[in-house]
Order: C-alpha cells, then structure tokens, then sequence
C-alpha cells in the first residue's frame, strides 16, 4: 500500500509550488510555463501552468490533428485567436478547443498585466500538428519531433526502388 506522501508525488501537482521555465522568442512570444502532469501516474491528460507577459503570446497559431485542449484563465484578460477571429477572454474562462483544421488557436496577452493559465490536453500520440501562419506542419511521437513547410513534402515514391 502507497503512503500518503507516495500518493500525493503520483497524484498531486501544485502549480504554485512548480518551478517555471522561461521560453522565449522575441519579439513576440514570451512565457513562463511548468508541466504539472510530468511525472505523475497521468497517462491520458497532459496540463501545464501558464503565464504570459503583457503584449506577449505563448506559441504560435496551431492546430491539432489528434488532440483536444482546454484552457483555464485564472488571472488575467487577453484574446483568443480562433478560426481567424478575435475573442476577448478574462479570468474564470474556460476555453475548448477540439481537434481539426476548423479551431486553430493561440492565446495572446492584449493587455497590460500578466496573463495566467492552465493548459488541458488529452495526450494523443502520435500528433500532427499544423501552423497556417507559417506554413509548417509538425509530427510528434516518441522520440520524434519533426517539422517541416507543407510545400516542401515529397512523392511518396521518392528514394523508392
């Protein structure tokens, strides 16, 4: 039988307590973020703590092939950029976003304090994602990570005898 303490390493996350880690790209995405189900017995759900500076975004316009996301704003107003439109957002939103070219998405700091989150996600593997702003489409598996411009993809014969 677990202890308590085991438990609660397994189990329990506090995204107070988590250690954040910079990620940076000036000009324009710039957070602090911390996964909180690394490590825990979580096989299906992934979710990280999120906070964005002002006139900042954390990631670039994506969609997933395979994944749904949801996001919590807990501190904070921003806007949600989602199928080609702007959306205000503010603390006690929770935002779905399901799988498919039809919702890409991006959270971006429009206003003048912190933006602050968590990022819900189921943990699909492996993912194709797509960036339409930049023409990319990304593949994700265990110990892959590859991306590459759309245009750019070859024959499916090539290098075939």
């Amino acid at each position: 039988m677990p202890t308590p303490e085991e438990l609660r390493q397994t189990l329990i996350r506090n995204f107070h307590d988590a250690p954040l880690e910079r990620f940076e790209r000036p000009p324009l995405y710039d957070t602090r973020s911390t996964s909180l189900t690394e490590g825990t017995a979580a096989a299906k759900l992934g979710a990280s703590f999120d906070i964005v500076p002002p006139g900042k975004q954390s990631c670039p316009y994506h969609f997933h092939y395979a994944q749904e996301e949801m996001f919590v704003i807990l501190q904070g107003e921003g806007t949600l950029r989602v199928a080609g439109e702007l959306v205000p957002i503010k603390a006690g939103d929770v935002i779905t976003t399901p799988a498919g070219p039809g919702y890409p998405h991006q959270i971006l700091n429009t206003s003048d304090a912190p933006l602050h989150y968590l990022s819900i996600s189921t943990k699909e593997r492996p993912e194709v994602c797509e960036y339409p702003d930049s023409g990319k489409v990304g593949v994700f598996a265990s110990g892959l990570r590859f991306l590459q411009k759309r245009e750019a993809g070859l024959d499916y014969w090539d290098g075939e005898p």
